[in-house]
């Protein structure tokens, strides 16, 4: 692993080994760049509190891990009343991982405020979706009258849900299936949810950010 920018403290990886930059190396939020998407890669990074966020026009994948770090303990999550009418009254059926591939093209194709393209690109795809086949990532799925309208996938390690994107095709779609990842997360002693960097949608949730000391001692 070579440190190519003393200053950023910046690393390109080593295509021989999947080692990541320790937390002591780290100095900014972007990384390291470089590697492959193979599984046990991907695995190494989550767990050393690292993601990938997107793809050069160099083909270099670029390796995050935030100074600040945005999170949702499960049980902070905010219910309001008009969300939790929509919960109780809309008539959304939830399912988990019954149509991850159509979530995760769902998540790369749907439009965003102040996004002009996404960076799930087809790469990042193919790599997640390896990963659900390998029992590391899931979805969570939201149905509206048998068609899935809303939903969110991510990679567990530990009692930590590494939460990668969402979307919805009807109002609150979205929403309930994060509530119900909350919910499913305190029934299964997952601790925190990563949410990765700072969303202002998420913070009307209940998420908020931490130190990048504080998230390692959860990981």
């Amino acid at each position: 692993m070579e440190l190519i920018d003393k200053q950023e403290g910046i690393y390109l990886l080593d295509d021989r080994n999947f080692n990541f930059p320790t937390q002591e190396m780290m100095k900014n939020d972007l990384v390291s760049i470089g590697g492959d998407f193979h599984p046990q890669r991907i695995i190494n990074a989550y767990k050393g509190g690292l993601f990938p966020w997107y793809i050069d026009e160099y083909n270099y994948i670029h390796w995050y891990c935030p100074r600040k770090r945005m999170v949702l303990f499960p049980e902070e999550f905010k219910l309001s009343k008009s969300l939790k009418r929509t919960i109780n009254n809309k008539g959304f059926v939830i399912k988990s991982n019954e149509n991850f591939d159509e979530v995760i093209h769902k998540c790369a194709t749907i439009k965003r405020k102040h996004e002009d393209e996404t960076w799930i690109s087809e790469p990042f795809i193919e790599a997640y979706t390896n990963l659900y086949k390998l029992g590391y990532a899931s979805s969570i799925e939201c149905y509206l009258d048998g068609k899935l309208v809303g939903g969110l996938y991510g990679i567990m390690i530990n009692n930590v849900f590494c939460g990668e994107s969402m979307f919805a095709d009807v109002k609150d779609a979205s929403k309930v299936a994060f509530y119900h990842l909350c919910q499913q997360s305190k029934e299964n002693g997952i601790k925190i949810i990563d949410c990765q960097v700072h969303n202002s949608h998420l913070e009307s949730l209940g998420a908020k950010e931490i130190s990048r000391d504080e998230f390692f001692r959860y990981l």
